[in-house]
This record gives C-alpha cells, sequence and structure tokens, in this order.
C-alpha cells in the first residue's frame, strides 16, 4: 500500500524545489568579506591590463574579468571584486581616489577596497569591504597572480 501523503505530485515537487536550491546555495557560498577571491575569469599569468593603462591614483574596471585594478601610487597595484558588497551591482568607475558604485552611490578605497561612503549616503563601513582579488605586474602588464 502506498502512502497517500507522498503523491507523484508531491514528489515532482520536492525534486524541484532541491535542484533550484542547490545552485542558489553554491552561488550564495564563498569567502567572508574582505577575504581574497580567486581568479573569477583568468589563470595565473593572464594578463588583465596594460600598467600603463591603469592611472596612477586611480584604476579601471575591468567588467570582462570582474575586477578592478587600481593604482595607489606609482608602484603599487591592487585588484578587487568588480561586484559592490551592498547589492552585488557592477561597479562604475574609479575616480578621485575611490572605487564608486552607479547603482547607490557606495564608494571604496582604491587602497584597501574598504567601504569609505555606504549605498544611497549610509555612513563608512555600513557594507562589508570588496574582496581582494590576487593581481601582480609581470612586464608592462598587470596580471592574474
Amino acid at each position: 500500500m502506498t502512502d497517500p501523503a507522498l503523491t507523484r505530485r508531491r514528489a515532482l515537487s520536492g525534486a524541484a524545489v532541491g535542484g533550484l536550491g542547490l545552485p542558489l546555495l553554491t552561488a550564495c557560498g564563498g569567502g567572508a568579506a574582505g577575504e581574497e577571491a580567486g581568479s573569477p575569469h583568468g589563470s595565473p599569468g593572464d594578463v588583465l591590463v596594460a600598467t600603463a593603462d591603469v592611472p596612477v591614483g586611480g584604476g579601471v574596471v575591468l567588467p570582462d574579468h570582474d575586477v578592478v585594478v587600481t593604482r595607489p601610487d606609482q608602484g603599487t597595484f591592487e585588484g578587487f571584486s568588480a561586484a559592490c558588497t551592498h547589492q552585488g551591482c557592477l561597479l562604475a568607475d574609479v575616480a578621485g581616489g575611490t572605487i564608486n558604485c552607479g547603482c547607490h552611490g557606495s564608494q571604496f578605497a582604491i587602497t584597501d577596497g574598504a567601504n569609505v561612503a555606504g549605498p544611497s549616503g549610509s555612513p563608512a563601513g555600513s557594507i562589508p569591504p570588496l574582496p581582494r582579488v590576487a593581481v601582480k605586474v609581470k612586464g608592462k602588464n598587470v596580471v592574474w597572480a
């Protein structure tokens, strides 16, 4: 005799919910805020950008690689995730010493990714810093580390 509570419809519904939930749980997994991220779209040594294309005191958003490369001073290059930690928007630009989100106005320091202005005018530190991405200089290029 079969269990009347377990109908075919219930079994299929449960399987569908489980099948949808697993990718979501996987996507939500990851390191802690501020933890160094891996190379989302490249292998160690792959070129991200020419050093000459990253202005001193600024940086560039590289949407194809999901990374922002900054150059706080002449000899220093930093890498950060290009997704805002507020709601995941692609960061818009680097200007005035900050990495800027066009969605809600969050700003992050080019030196360490710290949140210096939160979304919609909220205070500094109101959202997590940008996760670091390992980069290094090789010749005249910034590459995945």
